[in-house]
């Protein structure tokens, strides 16, 4: 599928009366494709929690820190980013593929607006490819199938759950979700996955953020957490602050209440 195929979404769509966590996101990163109800939320959560900026930004650190990882010293070539987002600087394909022009790269997202700006995550270099599916994540049978057409599943995939698996607020329905679509690919594939730890001004957050009108985000205590790492090969240095994750620079300040790691299928 190519952003030709693409079509934007009727206007009436979008619903601009509700929040929703891909332009909520949007926003706490400094950019413009977002409401006043998007706006507004967000506005609550950072004077409630001012981190969540941090938190922001770290996160987008951590995934092109992570993905330039797998594609230089692992080899990886495919990823599957659940919950891609809006379009920003240093998405998925343009990490990967700056490193490996054949790269091939899906995102899956369920925001008509996101939809609306998916040409601008089909820019794919001539060697590789990329491809958006306009779907749910926790219906992990659909993405997969979907995922096929561009993906290669008997050659290692990385998984991408960044901020996003919060959203499924039951442990044991995310611990399935994952293992859903890791059983899908071979050993050698990876999973990305980070979310905020639980305390007590994470949970304050959480509580706003639902009550706002946006999709439930549960924050989960570390050692719940780290449970979705069961059966996977840990790489250094292991579960922790994604500020802490093979940082680029001398980390500076607190490291940020958003954990996660990278991991290897045995």
């Amino acid at each position: 599928m190519n952003a030709e195929q693409q079509a934007q979404p009727p206007a009436d769509r979008i619903d601009t009366s509700t929040p929703h966590s891909a332009r909520v996101w949007n926003y706490w990163l400094g950019g413009k494709d977002n409401y006043p109800v998007d706006q507004a939320l967000g506005a609550r959560m950072e004077e409630m929690f001012p981190q969540i900026i941090d938190i922001a930004r770290a996160s987008r650190a951590f995934q092109a820190r992570a993905v330039r990882y797998l594609a230089e010293e692992r080899g990886i070539r495919q990823f599957l980013d659940l919950g891609t987002g809006l379009p920003t600087a240093n998405s998925t394909h343009e990490v990967a593929q700056a490193s490996a022009p054949e790269s091939r790269i899906v995102y899956v997202d369920n925001d008509p607006i996101v939809l609306a700006h998916a040409r601008a995550l089909l820019v794919s270099k001539p060697e590789g490819a990329t491809n958006y599916i306009h779907a749910d994540l926790t219906d992990a049978p659909a993405v997969l199938r979907e995922a096929e057409n561009t993906l290669d599943f008997k050659q290692p995939v990385a998984l991408m759950l960044l901020s996003t698996l919060g959203h499924v607020t039951d442990d044991e329905a995310a611990a399935s979700l994952l293992n859903s679509y890791l059983g899908a690919f071979p050993s050698g594939s990876c999973l990305i996955q980070c979310d905020t730890i639980e305390t007590p001004e994470t949970s304050a957050g959480s509580d706003e953020y639902e009550s706002g009108g946006a999709l439930p985000y549960k924050s989960r205590a570390a050692e719940v957490m780290r449970t979705f790492s069961a059966g996977l090969d840990l790489v250094e240095p292991g579960f922790g602050s994604i500020s802490l994750w093979r940082p680029e620079q001398p980390p500076t300040g607190e490291p940020v209440e958003q954990w996660g790691f990278v991991a290897v299928k045995p």
